[in-house]
């Protein structure tokens, strides 16, 4: 099978709660080939037609690919949408299957449970969490639970409300986790697979970060005892111990993810780490660089190992391939993607040459 990456964009307008109106020039979801003997990405096929198709996630199996629609109203009321298709072969060609409501406004991130029965959708701008049920087809019921978070924190732009930026279940499935940016909290659900419903973990609905941090993203480690977040206001990364009987949490340290003495403006956006758990990496908009962290196999403890620049303009996400071997960095404002190779041993990353252009790439994902 040839691997592919598929890339996500803004194919429109759009108004971030910074109150900044980026002007998406994406023509869809791209998909391109990638030879992991270049380390190069080769333009495949676009899948042109779909308004604002952001943030991307694959079924367990990969035989079908969602798409959170980013905008403000679906259907006549407030409301994003999601997106099904079906993967047609090694082509890179989808073929739309339906779509539905997330119930509530830009949705920005989503993933489907290790069952493929349920997909889970963070609204950014109305700060709420919608689940989806999956059918044998792949594609999408209509809800079958919407959470609507509450609060402010102390950011008087970026925090007068609620933000539900994503959700991460843990590896049993048994738990959900929405860093939530407008409030400063890790929101906890118990999940209810059969039934696609969530409730507040009786152990632990949610522990706080600090006022001003932003949560954004999480990332559980395989060996599921540790989990890390990224907090996009103040530029950190938070490492986790995660107890997967009760689906609490405990922080053991947070780092910046900027160098020492950097003076500049710069948010965090994505969190990942490589699949041999030994490193974690974050994503720094501004500063545009990958930040590399190592891991202590002892605690899940992380250490500051350095930086590597993405060669572009707010690095807005990147995806590690599944081998390890290589990271795609999604350059938002310079509309490209760059290839690195990683070194599995170090952690580093080195650039492959391979650069792909394309408008306003958000999201990028191997299957």
């Amino acid at each position: 099978m040839t691997q592919i990456l598929f890339a996500g964009t803004y194919t429109e307008p759009i108004l971030f709660g910074t109150g900044q109106v980026l002007q998406g020039t994406g023509k869809g979801i791209h998909a391109y080939a990638f030879d992991a003997a270049a380390g190069a990405l080769a333009p495949l096929h676009v899948n042109a037609g779909i308004r604002n198709p952001s943030y991307l996630a694959f079924d367990p199996a990969r035989r079908f690919l969602y798409c959170v629609n980013e905008y403000k109203e679906f259907e006549g009321r407030p409301s994003g949408a999601v997106s099904a298709f079906r993967i047609e072969g090694d082509s890179g060609r989808l073929t739309f299957l339906n779509q539905k409501a997330t119930h509530g406004t830009d949705p920005c991130h989503l993933i489907v449970d290790k069952t493929g029965r349920n997909l889970y959708v963070a609204n950014f701008a109305s700060g709420s969490v919608c689940v989806l049920p999956i059918g044998g087809d792949g594609s999408l019921g209509d809800a079958s639970c919407v959470v609507q978070h509450e609060g402010s924190s102390v950011d008087p732009v970026r925090q007068k409300g609620p933000h539900a930026h994503a959700v991460e279940l843990s590896n049993d499935n048994r738990f959900a986790f929405v860093p939530e940016l407008g409030v400063d909290r890790l929101m906890i659900y118990a999940t209810d697979v059969a039934n696609g419903t969530l409730a507040p973990n009786p152990a632990q609905p949610w522990i706080a970060v600090r006022p001003g941090a932003g949560p954004r993203q999480l990332v559980m480690h395989p060996n599921g005892r540790n989990a890390y977040l990224i907090n996009e206001l103040d530029s950190t990364m938070t490492a986790y111990a995660y107890d997967a009987d009760s689906g609490t949490v405990a922080e053991i340290n947070t780092l910046s993810t900027l160098p020492a003495g950097f003076a500049g403006r710069s948010s965090c956006a994505e969190v990942q780490i490589a699949p041999d758990g030994r490193h974690l990496y974050g994503s720094n908009r501004g500063h545009d660089s990958i930040a590399i962290f190592a891991i202590d196999p002892a605690d899940g403890a992380i250490a500051a190992i350095g930086h590597e620049s993405t060669r572009g303009a707010i690095p807005r996400n990147f995806e590690i391939d599944p081998t390890g071997a290589f990271l795609a960095a999604a350059n938002q404002d310079t509309g490209n993607i760059v290839m690195f190779r990683r070194d599995a041993d170090s952690g580093l990353l080195s650039a492959t040459g391979s650069v792909v252009e394309l408008g306003t790439p958000i999201c990028v994902r191997f299957r």
